[in-house]
């Protein structure tokens, strides 16, 4: 990045540059990611905070930190819920939509596609472009660990956290591992770190929701999480099955899309509602497309056993995986900012923004470094992609095709 840019970078969100937008605006923004974010979620977080933090300024990086902080506790898709609370931000409840709406639709579409029976491409596994968006990844992520270190580690003691956090991680790869650096981390800021919290935003995070949606969503969350099952029990209709199962899945499952899909596995396989290899085989594919994971359901409502499957099916997965996420933050957001806005919990979230950079840091190395850097070519390529990213400002879409178009070309020289 130039100069400049590193200036840019560093300039909070004015009230004037965080107004208001359209859900149209959102939609827009967000179809151009769903199109181009490839990486899987931790990658996302850097695609959100090029787009949002530093390009567009819609937010500054302590409110950024604050949301994905907030989704990092939340149950479901992590990256997937930072972009619908961008959404909410931006535009209300419409934007939200929108948001979801854009990221979601290339990859669900493509996984539909996919179930339908577009397989004759072959196995994209060892495909030399997709491991160029592997490799892409890395840089994207590297970049997003180095500017928010810069701005929520910039001393010894928060970089002392964000390393534990690291390591705690790495050591425990697992939702408990993550939810336990986090926990450490704000115990840390709340004992150790209350000096560092600053002054209380002078803006608050523009939730344009009424309290007393938030209420409801929360009461609607709990009453189909509960309710559910019961249903399926009283009424065993396999669409009231099917909500029920991928409801539970997008409720309970912490840690993202990795791990929600061995989750999925164990509620599809078993009942017979479709084979173990269909699932692997969408499995594979989820890899290979840009946007969140948790599309995988798409693909299993698709080729579905029972009806109702095909595109409505995919539909149905979709909806329920993603619904508890909506739920969730809709519940979540307009109490969140009063609450970081509270001197103690903003002395915790201190340590937790540190934490989250330690998870970006750890989740650098794996699965991101270790499922795309296997030899001098790939590391040479990652430099350059870094390079492009972090000094000069080149757009984040941009440099997922030149890595992809670059590995290619390799492969055929080298052969």
């Amino acid at each position: 990045m130039t100069a400049a840019g590193g200036q840019a970078e560093a300039v909070a969100a004015t009230p004037e540059t965080a107004a208001r937008g359209s859900a149209g605006e959102v939609f827009r923004v967000f179809l151009r990611l769903g199109l181009t974010s490839f990486g899987g979620p931790v990658a996302h977080l850097g695609y959100f905070r090029s787009e949002f933090v530093a390009r567009r300024q819609w937010l500054d990086e302590p409110a950024y930190a604050d949301i994905v902080a907030l989704s990092q506790f939340l149950p479901g898709p992590s990256s997937s819920q930072v972009g619908i609370s961008l959404g909410i931000l931006r535009a209300g409840l419409p934007g939200a939509f929108a948001a979801w709406l854009g990221f979601t639709m290339p990859s669900a579409l493509a996984m539909i596609l996919f179930g339908y029976g577009v397989t004759r491409i072959g196995d994209l596994s060892q495909a030399a472009w997709l491991h160029g968006l592997k490799i892409v990844a890395v840089a994207v992520v590297a970049n997003a660990v180095w500017g928010m270190a810069r701005s929520l580690c910039p001393d010894r003691e928060r970089a002392s956290v964000a390393v534990g956090g690291a390591i705690l991680a790495l050591a425990v790869p697992s939702a408990a591992g993550q939810v336990g650096a986090i926990a450490a981390g704000a115990l840390i800021g709340w004992a150790l770190l209350g000096r560092h919290a600053g002054a209380t935003p002078s803006e608050p995070l523009a939730v344009h929701l009424p309290r007393s949606w938030s209420i409801a969503a929360a009461i609607l969350f709990v009453v189909l999480l509960v309710g559910l099952p019961l249903l399926a029990a009283a009424v065993p209709v396999q669409p009231v099955k099917l909500f029920d199962a991928f409801y539970r899945s997008g409720s309970l499952v912490f840690g993202g899309g990795h791990v929600v899909l061995p989750l999925l596995q164990a509620e599809v396989v078993p009942p017979g509602w479709e084979s173990n290899d269909a699932v692997l085989a969408g499995y594979g594919a989820a890899q290979a497309v840009p946007g969140p994971l948790f599309t995988f359901a798409a693909y299993l409502g698709t080729v579905m056993g029972p009806p109702p499957n095909g595109w409505l099916g995919g539909a149905i997965c979709l909806v329920a995986i993603f619904l508890p996420s909506f739920l969730l933050l809709i519940g979540a957001l307009p109490f969140w900012d009063a609450l970081r806005r509270q001197p103690a919990v903003r002395a915790a979230l201190v340590g937790v923004n540190a934490a989250v950079v330690g998870l970006l840091l750890a989740a650098l190395y794996r699965p991101v470094w270790t499922s795309a850097i296997f030899a001098p070519a790939d590391f040479a390529i990652g430099l350059v992609a870094f390079l492009l990213l972090a000094l000069w400002a080149v757009p984040p879409w941009l440099v997922v095709i030149l890595g992809a178009v670059a590995t290619q070309l390799l492969v055929l020289v080298i052969g």
